[in-house]
């Protein structure tokens, strides 16, 4: 069973950035979607973005510019650099991996950002 760990996460500055990573624990080459959630307090988990297995990716509207997610098949890995930062991209930043035919989404723990002065 396919399983997704994220890191780095943490608290930065308004305007800073961090790059996210999220390593799954087999092969997701031509496998499996790649995407990044995140949940902030009080508010559903929402989509931020999303990498196929062809590598297009898309981008929820707050983030386009700012956000570039990657993926690296060789290292069964997906980041997601985050650049100019908002108070309001803090959240829980969850990884999701979805199995592109049966649809099966696994889901990492999550890694927490924090954008405060």
């Amino acid at each position: 069973q396919l399983q997704l760990v994220e890191s780095g996460g943490g608290l930065v500055p308004p305007g800073g950035s961090l790059r996210l990573s999220c390593v799954a624990s087999a092969n997701i080459s031509g496998t499996y979607a790649m995407y990044w959630y995140r949940q902030a307090p009080g508010q559903q988990r929402g989509f931020v973005a999303g990498i196929d297995i062809a590598g297009l990716t898309t981008y929820r509207d707050s983030v386009k510019g700012r956000f570039t997610i990657s993926r690296d098949n060789a290292k069964n890995t997906v980041s997601l650099k985050m650049n100019s930062l908002k108070p309001e991209d803090t959240a829980v930043y969850y990884c999701n991996a979805r199995q592109i035919w049966t649809l099966h989404e696994t889901w990492g723990p999550g890694t927490q950002v924090t954008v405060s002065l």
